[in-house]
């Protein structure tokens, strides 16, 4: 089979391997869809916040078919469409453990779920960064159509707070710099796109939150001026969650901000326990995520689409593709 491998820091190529063997509890998937994310460049430039080995194959965000089992998978069969989550207990798929940027590869049958029938490929392989935004919205106790939602950052994570929000129906405002990448926010549901870095950011907050502020404030940029920027845009009782990562920078905060306007906020990371919620809501709200790709490249092409990523920060996500068969 043909796999995405990373060699060494910078260094990648389609290479030819093995087809994997599997256990009696692992199954057997055909990749059909994998995104390359940020945390994967990350990989290839020799740094992550666990420790791997080159050689790597990358990918935890994919869609797939089952095209074998092992003797104890009660579960799952050939044919199924299935997705995988990534963090798996001290390992994480497509970091520690080669992932799914393979023709063919192998995954635990309780790391699986089953893609729903209304969910393409395509959607399947969002359902990862889809989750951490669906989870934000979650840990924002529960936000509904009463709400109205500023979204720092549109990037991937961003953007699937944004459609999260849509579907269940709040008012959404985005705060993004990038024109394109607002028009995108709005295509995914929101309803106003202010610039973050505007001199009259804070007084177009109050104009479309009736002088009130917003009563929900999501971070998904994780630049540092956001996350203190939050603070001040936050209406009275606002509820603040901070899913974009930052470590190791500061800015200035006017942390009494908490106390006078009387805030909660919290901090997450990834999507524990949200995975059946969130392909239920996916497939129940028809919300569509697919405008979030922007790029698919083949998989046996996979040199090329992370060039792609390295080099066209246009880019929002970029898939790779593949209808490789046993």
């Amino acid at each position: 089979m043909k796999a995405l491998q990373f060699e060494a820091p910078s260094t990648y190529a389609v290479n030819e391997l093995d087809l994997p063997r599997i256990g009696d509890d692992e199954v057997l998937v055909a990749s059909r869809a994998v995104g390359v994310c940020h945390s994967d460049i990350e990989l290839l430039e020799g740094r992550y916040i666990i420790p791997f080995e080159y050689p790597v194959i990358p990918g935890h965000e994919w869609a797939g078919e089952v095209v074998q089992v092992g003797r104890g998978v009660t579960g799952y069969g050939p044919g199924d469409r299935v997705v995988g989550e990534c963090v798996i207990g001290s390992d994480h798929f497509g970091f520690s453990i080669s992932g799914a940027a393979a023709e063919f590869f192998v995954a635990k049958e309780s790391w699986l779920h089953r893609l729903p029938d209304a969910l393409s490929w395509t959607q399947g392989a969002l359902v990862e960064p889809f989750s951490c935004g669906y989870y934000a919205t979650v840990q924002a106790d529960n936000l509904d159509a009463s709400d109205t939602v500023l979204v720092y950052g549109a990037g991937p994570i961003g953007l699937g707070v944004v459609a999260a929000s849509a579907g269940k129906r709040a008012k959404v405002i985005v705060a993004e710099p990038s024109a394109a990448r607002s028009g995108l926010a709005q295509t995914l549901g929101a309803e106003i796109a202010l610039d973050p870095t505007s001199a009259d950011f804070e007084d177009a907050v109050k104009e479309h939150t009736d002088g009130q502020g917003p009563s929900v404030v999501i971070e998904a940029s994780g630049r540092p001026e956001a996350m203190a920027s939050a603070l001040e845009v936050a209406g009275f009782r606002a509820r603040l969650v901070y899913v974009g990562i930052d470590v190791g920078s500061s800015v200035p905060a006017k942390l009494g901000l908490f106390q006078s306007k009387e805030l909660q906020a919290r901090g997450i990371i990834g999507s524990p326990g949200v995975w059946p919620q969130t392909l239920r809501f996916l497939a129940r709200s028809g919300v569509d995520l697919s405008p979030l790709v922007t790029c698919q490249v083949p998989l046996l092409e996979g040199d090329r689409g992370i060039r792609t990523v390295l080099e066209d920060k246009a880019q929002v996500k970029v898939h790779l593709t593949s209808d490789a068969t046993l």
